[in-house]
């Protein structure tokens, strides 16, 4: 007969795999000073991140809408293909359009001034003197 060895099981029981993994995690923290891993820069990554996201769903929205508003208007009119070449280029210039707004900063649409930029002084050719 063979006689096999059990290892013997103390009353504590096995250690907490998670206990293990949360006291090496506070280990490796205080030897790199308490820094986050992700390092100080994390939310300018995530910023970026959603401003390309962005800045690729507006232009591809542009584009789809312009040509399947082409493709409407040749079945509409029975112009084809004209109508969707034309309003194609068209939406490929609305989605360059907006994307060179979102990466200037420019946030508000044609003809409003921007909120940061300085009060003109009126040249004397537009004062109205009233004297």
């Amino acid at each position: 007969m063979v006689s096999v060895a059990l290892p013997q099981m103390s009353e504590s029981g096995p250690p907490d795999p998670l206990a293990r993994l949360g006291k090496r995690l506070d280990r490796a923290r205080s030897t790199r000073g308490g820094e986050p891993v992700a390092g100080p820069d994390a939310a300018g990554g995530q910023q970026a991140m959603g401003l390309g996201l962005r800045i690729g769903v507006e232009f591809v929205v542009a584009v789809v809408m312009a040509t399947g508003l082409g493709w409407a208007l040749d079945r509409w009119l029975g112009t084809r293909p004209w109508g969707t070449i034309v309003l194609f280029f068209l939406g490929v210039g609305a989605g360059m359009t907006s994307v060179y707004r979102a990466v200037t900063g420019i946030k508000m649409a044609v003809g409003y001034r921007r909120l940061d930029a300085p009060e003109r002084e009126p040249a004397k050719d537009e004062q109205d003197d009233e004297e």
